[in-house]
């Protein structure tokens, strides 16, 4: 199988604190090769940004994920700002609205999610966004932002194909986690078959949402291949080249291999 990018995960989480060297030997022998962090709030992102200091195949993004909202504050731009100049920290996220929750009001959600949005579109990096249950004003966010949005993903999408549609209309990507692999997953089988090749990504979302056949387990970044190899056979293309073409993605989307990503802390 071809090289493996896991495009979004966490391991800068506790449940990975005894055993991360062991968790990135596996990643690197089942041909998982590179992997991006995503934080939450201020402690996950500074802690992602120490990671990628320390670990090459490591690359982060940083933010204030919609169920911190309520303890974002508008100083925190700044501390992104000065992460954002560490050579593998290439994004903004995970950043967006969760209705499901709610564990922020969500008129917070929304604000603290337009300053996070406009922000990485002025710093020119890529937003990885998070949305659930909450589609519709997703999108009518974006809509009002058009002109001046990053470039972005839909991570560990769980929409409708109609909601698809309009997502990749706007030029982002959709990135397709555990839950694709599901016996129960018919809808998002039918945006992963719909997802052209040149706009999807895959991920683990670890340590959350193990796929089948592990799910039940702590994930972790090798069991990304079990996505690439679900997403590959709904979509009747060789592993290889779902592989490659995910890969492809990731590294434009976040401008990985530009000069920037190259050079260490």
């Amino acid at each position: 199988m071809s090289e493996i990018f896991d495009s979004h995960c966490h391991l800068e989480d506790a449940r990975f604190g005894d055993d991360l060297a062991a968790v990135l030997e596996r990643m690197v022998s089942h041909g998982v090769t590179r992997c991006l962090l995503a934080g939450s709030d201020m402690d996950t992102s500074s802690r992602i940004a120490a990671l990628t200091c320390e670990i090459d195949t490591c690359y982060g993004a940083v933010g204030v994920h919609p169920h911190e909202a309520r303890f974002f504050q508008d100083e925190d731009l700044n501390q992104f700002k000065e992460w954002l100049t560490l050579p593998r920290v290439m994004a903004i996220g995970e950043i967006g609205l969760d209705y499901y929750y709610d564990h922020s009001p969500r008129d917070v959600q929304r604000k603290v999610f337009e300053k996070q949005l406009h922000f990485a579109f002025t710093q020119g990096v890529a937003a990885i966004f998070h949305v659930r249950d909450a589609h519709g004003d997703m999108l009518s966010i974006l809509k009002s932002h058009m002109g001046a949005l990053p470039k972005g993903v839909l991570h560990c999408y769980s929409g409708s194909v109609e909601s698809a549609r309009l997502y990749l209309d706007m030029g982002f990507y959709l990135s397709f986690a555990g839950p694709v692999t599901f016996k129960n997953a018919r809808n998002l089988a039918e945006v992963a078959a719909f997802c052209p090749m040149d706009r999807l990504l895959v991920e683990t979302d670890s340590p959350y949402l193990a796929p089948e056949p592990m799910r039940g387990k702590r994930n972790e970044p090798s069991f990304v291949r079990f996505v690439a190899q679900k997403v590959a056979q709904i979509k009747g293309v060789p592993v290889d080249d779902l592989c490659r073409a995910a890969w492809n993605n990731t590294c434009d989307l976040f401008d990985i291999d530009s000069g920037k990503s190259e050079s260490r802390c």
